[in-house]
């Protein structure tokens, strides 16, 4: 009996340093993680008062924030997990192959919100912008982290997906003070120019919502059978549409009243 206990305690003092040192990497893993995940939280608090002076988005800032955050808690995860013997290889493998087939599988999402992160940094437009590109055109009223919403002339509303945006020409005509505006239409070869000239120009001459400088302009163009004539003059981005209608219309009944032939070859028609 006593042989037995005597061989039990040696076993155990054989143990004991064992045990004490995986209790010694348990405690010491265990304040590696809380001082860790202290230092996180504070590095992403300091990087949302940086974003927050830069006036970065606050979509994109609370997101940047949780994937820096969510990476390095990750990270920090791995880190203790192999302090206390924990084989990371495979783990680490594993998440990776995942997150490969996840990537290829939402390529084109992934790319929409690759173009949203881009557009959200560095704000080629914002809400309230007039743009067009990839074939659409309208006013900003949304900037998602996959897509942008435009309402356009007719009150449609149109869902562009960011990556269209962010791979293709944007023109945004909020971006300027003054848009050159234009007024096209066709006069006969036998109609007098100067005159016509002088009562275009006449139209937009008291109008406050024209610029003054650059002065209006009348330019001529032949045309195989009559002369193509253009009006053009600088306003404001928001005034160049009604202002362009009220002088196409303006226009004709002024150039029809002095007797011009709009559109109409004379000779062609003798």
């Amino acid at each position: 009996m006593e042989h037995q206990v005597n061989s039990l305690w040696t076993q155990l003092n054989g143990l004991l340093p064992v045990i004490l040192g995986y209790v010694g990497q348990f405690v010491l893993a265990i304040i590696v993680l809380l001082i860790g995940w202290s230092i996180i939280n504070m590095v992403t608090r300091g990087m949302g008062r940086m974003m927050a002076a830069s006036h970065i988005e606050p979509t994109l800032r609370g997101f940047l924030l949780s994937v820096v955050g969510l990476l390095l808690k990750a990270l920090l995860l791995i880190s203790v997990a192999s302090m206390v013997g924990i084989a990371t290889t495979s783990f680490v493998a594993v998440l990776g192959a995942a997150g490969l087939a996840v990537g290829m599988a939402l390529q084109g999402s992934l790319a929409n919100f690759a173009g949203g992160v881009l557009i959200l940094l560095f704000r080629p437009f914002k809400v309230g912008d007039s743009i067009s590109a990839g074939g659409s055109a309208g006013t900003v009223t949304s900037i998602e982290m996959f897509r942008t919403i435009l309402r356009d002339a007719s009150n449609e509303v149109i869902y562009v997906p960011n990556g269209t945006l962010s791979n293709n020409v944007v023109v945004n005509s909020s971006q300027t003070d003054r848009l050159l505006a234009s007024v096209s239409l066709l006069i006969d070869y036998n109609d007098d120019l100067d005159k016509a000239r002088a009562l275009l120009l006449d139209l937009v001459a008291h109008d406050e919502l024209v610029l003054k400088t650059p002065a209006p302009g009348v330019s001529f163009l032949p045309q195989p059978a009559n002369i193509a004539v253009s009006m053009t003059f600088w306003c404001a981005p928001g005034n160049v549409a009604p202002l362009v209608g009220k002088y196409s219309e303006a226009a004709i009944k002024t150039l029809k009243n002095e007797g011009y032939r709009l559109g109409v070859n004379a000779r062609a028609a003798a």
